[in-house]
């Protein structure tokens, strides 16, 4: 379909008060999914954050890595044994975690920002201690609970004007590694930096009335109403600890959190830029 020139110039001027409203703000971005594992889609996601990083968003970007640290344990031969739908996480996982996150995803991306004409700096949570854990549970093994966030590593990659790449590995003080649940950290740092928005890219739409409809999506929940939502089914199993994140985003200070589908191309720039969004909004 061919665009005339007036329609994109309208498109452009649509987008400015967009802009100006995250101009030299903090936009923090859980980075998960169908999203990581599309190579046409990780081009658009960060294609899509070079774009806000170059026209003065402080982009923060938060990745995670479960199937891909599946892979690799089925490669070296380790059995996965799972406790209450979490993996039980011993210290050669933990290590394999670390290599994956840290290693393999984290610098990959960063190269690809760098490709792509952006600037990205590399970073995990034990990075000046930025992610401090403890054990969440014996049975888990190496499966960290958060106890401090230092976002200080953080802002001085910003200030030095590059986009910060963070795995979610966690440290405490007796050198264990600790495995952290992105969607868990990315709202807490979120909070902590008091960023202008939180969005968390996930494989449906947003929240669905009906998790069966794509088309039932709630664009607006206010946290008071999550518990009615919770009792009524509307909100149940794997998205429950979602939902919690951005609700607990929202009450630690962020203006807006949404959660998006990052099966759709350039969805980043979709819900920060026009008028319409494509999510659902926290509020």
């Amino acid at each position: 379909m061919k665009i005339e020139n007036k329609d994109r110039a309208k498109i452009l001027i649509e987008a400015l008060p967009y802009i100006q409203k995250y101009y030299n703000k903090i936009l923090v971005v859980k980075y998960g999914g169908n999203a990581m594992i599309n190579e046409d889609l990780k081009n658009a996601v960060m294609g899509d954050i070079v774009l806000l990083s170059l026209i003065g968003v402080r982009v923060v970007l938060i990745h995670g890595g479960g199937p891909e640290i599946t892979g690799m344990l089925n490669k070296i031969g380790k059995k996965t044994e799972f406790v209450d739908g979490l993996r039980v996480t011993d210290r050669e996982t933990v290590d394999v975690a670390q290599m994956v996150l840290s290693g393999k995803i984290n610098k990959g991306l960063v190269n690809l920002i760098q490709n792509m004409g952006g600037k990205a700096i590399g970073l995990c949570g034990t990075d000046g201690h930025m992610i401090e854990a403890e054990s969440m549970d014996e049975r888990l093994g190496f499966v960290g609970k958060i106890t401090h966030i230092n976002v200080q590593p953080i802002l001085d990659v910003l200030d030095k004007g590059y986009i910060p790449v963070i795995s979610t590995i966690g440290c405490d003080g007796k050198n264990n590694i600790y495995n952290i649940n992105a969607d868990t950290a990315a709202s807490k740092i979120a909070g902590m930096l008091k960023a202008e928005s939180f969005i968390s890219m996930t494989d449906i739409r947003g929240l669905l009335r009906d998790k069966d409809d794509e088309e039932s999506l709630i664009p607006v929940v206010r946290v008071s109403e999550a518990p009615q939502l919770i009792s009524e089914g509307i909100i149940s199993g794997g998205m429950i600890p979602k939902v919690d994140c951005c609700i607990e985003a929202v009450r630690q200070g962020v203006k807006r959190v949404f959660m998006i589908d990052g099966r759709v191309p350039h969805s980043i720039l979709l819900e920060t830029l026009t008028n319409e969004g494509i999510g659902t909004m926290f509020v």
